[in-house]
């Protein structure tokens, strides 16, 4: 029998927010969450410790937006992956696209970044996304291949992760998706995930992050292979994140 796939909305604020966002938004999302959808929170990394405080003992879990390739170091404004366990951290997203362009981060160095992760238990979201020219030109799917095929290579047949296809050309610009055109990306992953491992085709969740907003949730939620989204700037609202999350609930 299949693995059942656990659904997920992640907020990611990246640098947005204050300690009055997250003393605004937890305790609503904590009346909100419901064991049928995960819900997660990524803050800015100052405001981890208040998010845990916040939802401690609640149905909602909290990560970081990235993490360290070592363990420790002379590394200036990083962490590890053992400090946000440390914290109660359940999550990191990794490969995020702006690391990848802003920090020049390769797909070696996120499929370390992941390994990481999962090693110190926590559970990566791994971000791959391909840009608009990639688009334009027809090479979605080889860049995604690679992308993926990087971070494979590293897991163990037991990892448990959580995938994110984020279209680069789809993030802050406004433009997303369609449901369909998603959802044929969506399926392409699945099919790579089962090539390395059969189980994963099954039982990875694979969230749909590009401009996902509370009126085109549902539609890109209802494909067959989207189980959730990665939610960037309509996460900062608490009304919309709560519409979102509950058009999840399918």
């Amino acid at each position: 029998m299949a693995a059942k796939r656990a659904r997920m909305v992640v907020a990611n604020w990246k640098m947005f927010g204050n300690l009055a966002l997250c003393r605004e938004s937890l305790p609503l999302l904590a009346k909100a969450a419901d064991v049928s959808v995960e819900l997660v929170v990524c803050p800015p990394a100052p405001y981890l410790g208040e998010v845990g405080r916040l939802a401690n003992r609640s149905g909602v879990h909290y990560g970081a937006q990235d993490v360290a390739e070592v363990t420790h170091g002379a590394r200036t404004g990083e962490w590890s992956a053992d400090m946000l366990a440390e914290l109660g951290c359940r999550y990191a997203i990794v490969g995020h696209s702006e690391r990848r362009d802003r920090h020049r981060e390769c797909n070696q160095t996120v499929a370390v970044k992941a390994a990481m992760c999962i090693a110190a238990g926590v559970i990566p979201i791994v971000c791959v996304g391909e840009t608009m020219e990639d688009r334009e030109s027809g090479k979605t799917e080889v860049v995604l291949a690679e992308q993926l095929k990087a971070i494979l290579q590293r897991m163990q047949k037991k990892a448990v992760f959580v995938l994110a296809y984020e279209p680069v050309w789809a993030i802050g610009t406004g433009l997303a998706a369609t449901p369909e055109m998603a959802q044929d990306v969506h399926a392409f992953l699945r099919h790579q995930l089962a090539l390395f491992v059969p189980a994963w085709g099954d039982s990875v969740t694979i969230l749909y992050g590009g401009s996902v907003k509370a009126d085109n949730a549902a539609s890109l939620f209802a494909m067959p292979d989207i189980d959730g989204g990665l939610i960037g700037g309509a996460s900062l609202n608490v009304l919309d994140l709560l519409s979102i999350y509950r058009s999840a609930m399918i």
